[in-house]
């Protein structure tokens, strides 16, 4: 008798990567986006700066390996594509390092500054805040003379507000970017970079200000911008108006920082950032009142593609919103995500797949690639993507939800659900907080913002060349207010707001990586990526905080305690007192910092923290073995002490210190984190 052997061949290596390759069909768009994004994130985690031409040499690799993925479309093509995807995303970043490159300034200035207005803001101070380009510095050389300088108004400087365009002049403090607050912290000077800013400082001097001169379309749209603010203001008073400003036309410089923190607290500041909420509302709102009233005309509603017109009208509506809010990068991005949208409505797509975030994601990355490392796109597009997952699936299963006023709240309670926990381990990375109740907030909130705010503002601006905006301007009032209320509310209730320690280097990236992994793959192989967010959480809850940190201009000291960390002064260095806390996730103020119990790891360094010089003296005779960390330079060098100084400290940056467990420490330098970039001074 013979025996068939019906077991299957054991597949070969190559079998197996072709397998692989061939299974990425359909699924290909994700994917290209999710590789673009890696090798954007591999050239900024890089320590080192590539060589100049290493994006040609990237084009170039990309070239060959797209010359193998034709040759071998029925095999390894669609893996090779992905790759391609990756190398041309760290080559796209590197080269848009180099074209906003620019002088930025490398000690400290004062004295005369001249610029044009371009943007006004406000500083986490509450201060007015300009930028100014065509800058003029006072003996300094137009070679070395900042793109663009930021200026925070006080004092009587702060009571002129200039309109974008207007050259002004004034003497200022001016400043390098500063560096992060902590070694691995926010690296505000690679921030600043992209923004092409080349020094930040102050002025208590008054404006001296002249005729806005012609900027072009540019400057007649901040014009407008600016005129707008203020027509609301008038109309409406006090903190609606300027929540009325902020949404319409992107400018948050009056908002209190009581409303702010309100806002804050109920999860619900997302409705200040022009993003994706507010662009998709009003072109939503856009779209379904054409195509509703097309519908209302049974010859064409039977014979047009009124959907395809409904789509095309909204388009020029997000456009006009992109350029009346200021064209932020947020709003940026959310256009980008909204006019692919449409363009798939247009095309006969569904508007809402994953393939139409992706081709959007990679559109932004390929123009900005520098937004991969801020919140605002990482928030928005992985609440994009779970919403779109989750909609799929309900629409596939349980479509008898989304019908009616059942599926109004269903989508409502699932959209509130869903992009809250998407988008909340994000904002605890970036932020250091947690709104416990923010889904409650913004099922009370975001439909009186879809519903009430946003259609009713469209509509008086609309109406407002004929004198007839009072009446939506009525409804969009007591919309803001609810809001308000809603925010308020919300945020004194006990336990609102949960702080949490900032996470560890790896934790983002892993993050990010688990949920595209979770959007890219099919079926139960999702569960992947989950288990890859997961482990970032582990990472997350096992960083230690440093025991010791010594700020970068040696003004401050903080010391970990039992009790939360100690910091060696009351006030001054607010700013990075502030930041350490909140990276502790501790929701104590500087002063509450400073009065806590003294206590000191055993093996770290006793540390002497000094404000005067003449307290030096008396410091050197007590050192032993210990540091000595300054504001200022000092004379002598005892021996037997290190003296950390502004000059010592320029080296290395902010210092955190990391008790061994085995007598000794581990000192982490600031510059060391960063590397050796262009943003970095040298």
């Amino acid at each position: 008798m013979h025996t068939v052997d019906t077991a299957r061949p054991a597949r070969t290596w190559g079998q197996g990567v072709i397998a692989l390759s061939q299974g990425l069909r359909g699924r290909r768009l994700p994917w290209l986006a999710t590789a673009f994004g890696v090798g954007v994130g591999v050239y900024f985690a890089l320590p080192v700066e590539p060589a100049p031409w290493a994006p040609l040499a990237l084009v170039g690799l990309a070239v060959g390996l797209a010359i193998l993925a034709w040759r071998g479309r029925d095999g390894v093509g669609p893996l090779l594509t992905i790759l391609i995807a990756l190398v041309l995303g760290a080559a796209f970043a590197q080269a848009r390092t180099h074209r906003v490159a620019g002088p930025f300034l490398d000690y400290r200035y004062h004295g005369a500054v001249e610029g044009r207005v371009v943007h006004i803001d406000r500083s986490s101070s509450g201060a007015v805040r300009i930028t100014l380009d065509r800058v003029r510095l006072d003996r300094v050389p137009g070679a070395e003379t900042p793109r663009r300088v930021r200026l925070s108004l006080h004092g009587d400087g702060g009571l002129t507000r200039p309109p974008p365009g207007t050259r002004v002049m004034t003497t200022a403090f001016l400043a390098p970017p500063n560096g992060p607050a902590e070694p691995g912290g926010f690296d505000f000077q690679r921030h600043a970079w992209f923004l092409k800013l080349g020094a930040v400082g102050y002025t208590r001097v008054p404006l001296v200000t002249a005729e806005p001169a012609p900027g072009g379309f540019a400057m007649l749209a901040a014009r407008f911008r600016e005129d707008l603010s203020r027509r609301l203001r008038e109309r409406l008073p006090g903190q609606t108006g300027q929540i009325a400003v902020a949404i319409t036309t992107g400018d948050r410089s009056g908002l209190s920082d009581a409303v702010t923190e309100d806002l804050r607290a109920s999860n619900l500041a997302h409705l200040l950032a022009i993003s994706g909420l507010h662009m998709g509302l009003l072109t939503g709102f856009v779209f379904w009142a054409v195509r509703g009233g097309l519908a209302l005309v049974p010859r064409i509603a039977l014979n047009h593609p009124t959907r395809i017109w409904a789509a095309l009208t909204a388009m020029p509506f997000a456009a006009a919103y992109l350029v009346i809010s200021g064209g932020s990068v947020a709003t940026q991005r959310a256009f980008v995500m909204v006019f692919v949208m449409l363009l798939a409505i247009c095309l006969g797509r569904r508007a809402l797949s994953l393939r139409s975030v992706a081709l959007a994601a990679l559109v932004i990355l390929a123009w900005r690639p520098d937004a991969l490392t801020g919140p605002g796109f990482q928030m928005s597009f992985d609440a994009t993507g779970a919403l779109v997952l989750a909609f799929g699936a309900m629409s596939r299963n349980h479509g008898g939800w989304l019908r009616g006023w059942r599926g109004a709240f269903v989508s409502l309670l699932v959209s509130s659900v869903v992009a809250g926990l998407a988008t909340g381990p994000f904002a605890a990375a970036h932020f250091n907080r947690v709104g416990q109740f923010g889904v409650l907030a913004n099922l009370l909130a975001v439909p009186v913002m879809g519903f009430a705010v946003m259609p009713m503002l469209l509509i008086a601006l609309l109406l407002w060349p004929l004198g007839l905006e009072g009446g939506p301007l009525w409804v969009a009032e007591f919309g803001i207010n609810w809001i308000l209320g809603v925010a308020g509310g919300v945020a004194a209730l006990p336990g609102a707001v949960t702080s949490v320690p900032a996470p560890g280097p790896l934790v983002l990236p892993l993050l990010g990586l688990g949920f595209a992994l979770a959007a890219c793959l099919p079926g139960v192989s999702r569960l992947l990526g989950g288990g890859v967010v997961a482990g970032a959480v582990a990472v997350w809850m096992l960083t230690p905080r440093p025991d010791v940190l010594i700020s970068a201009d040696g003004r401050l000291v903080g010391w970990q305690t039992s009790e939360g960390r100690r910091l060696s002064r009351e006030s001054g260095a607010g700013f990075v007192a502030q930041s350490w806390l909140e990276n502790d996730g501790d929701p104590a103020d500087q002063a509450e910092a400073v009065g806590r119990p003294a206590s000191l790891s055993a093996g770290l360094p006793e540390i002497t923290p000094l404000r005067r010089a003449r307290d030096a003296e008396a410091a050197y005779q007590t050192c032993d073995g210990g540091w000595i960390v300054a504001p200022m330079e000092l004379e002598g060098n005892p021996p037997t002490c290190r003296i950390l100084t502004p000059q010592t400290l320029r080296d290395t940056g902010a210092i955190a210190l990391y008790a061994n467990g085995t007598g000794g420490f581990l000192e982490v330098h600031a510059r060391d984190r960063q590397g050796n970039r262009p943003w970095v001074p040298r």
